[in-house]
């Protein structure tokens, strides 16, 4: 067997030869896996309009995966936060900083700090009689927050109970909300939002190193 001495009597060529080809095995690695990180968590949420609560039962309140295999990804309002599979109380979130009026609006909804209007365009105005109380994870926020500017935290448990319910009543629909948000967070997104965003060859590139 003959050995090629040129190598072995130039172990610095054979070094920088050994990190020139490592290196390039590894770029080639991340180029081909990189996908980039996308925000994707969970809140729950309930509306009582005078004791009865919101069904939202009209397919149009619900994205599936026609919005997000659109193209245009997150950029759409509607599948920054959004609901999915007729669940009534889980929002979806993928993008920072949500508020919970972005996705009221993107259900066709209104909210501000004294009134509620659904998706028929029936105001609700707080009055004397009647208030707009909010309770974020059983806590009230009635008058002291503007839910409209509020982010949708991961996990948030939100009531909005439109009317002239005691405190017993509001607590009671506060803590019928539900806790679904961290058994959404585990498991896969349906519409797979975060995964129809194509990327491109130029970011591969500038994600290298």
């Amino acid at each position: 067997m003959r050995i090629n001495l040129s190598v072995c009597k130039n172990p610095v060529v054979a070094l920088l030869s050994g990190l020139l080809l490592g290196t390039f095995v590894v770029l080639g690695i991340r180029f081909a896996t990189y996908a980039p990180e996308h925000t994707h968590y969970h809140a729950n949420f309930a509306v009582y309009i005078n004791g009865q609560r919101e069904a939202f039962k009209d397919p149009k309140y619900y994205q599936e995966v026609a919005i997000c295999s659109s193209g245009r990804g997150i950029t759409v309002p509607e599948a920054r936060a959004h609901l999915h599979d007729a669940d009534n109380s889980a929002i979806h979130v993928h993008d920072h900083a949500v508020t919970w009026g972005q996705f009221f609006n993107n259900i066709g909804w209104n909210i501000g700090s004294d009134f509620i209007q659904n998706a028929d365009g029936t105001i609700y105005r707080a009055d004397d009689a009647n208030k707009l109380h909010i309770f974020i994870n059983n806590q009230d926020y009635t008058d002291l927050t503007n839910l409209s500017n509020t982010v949708i935290k991961d996990k948030d448990r939100l009531l909005v109970s439109y009317g002239s319910q005691d405190d017993a009543t509001l607590l009671k629909e506060a803590k019928a909300v539900s806790s679904s948000a961290a058994k959404y967070n585990a498991s896969k997104d349906p519409a797979a939002c975060a995964s129809a965003e194509t990327v491109t060859v130029k970011e591969r590139l500038r994600h290298l190193f």
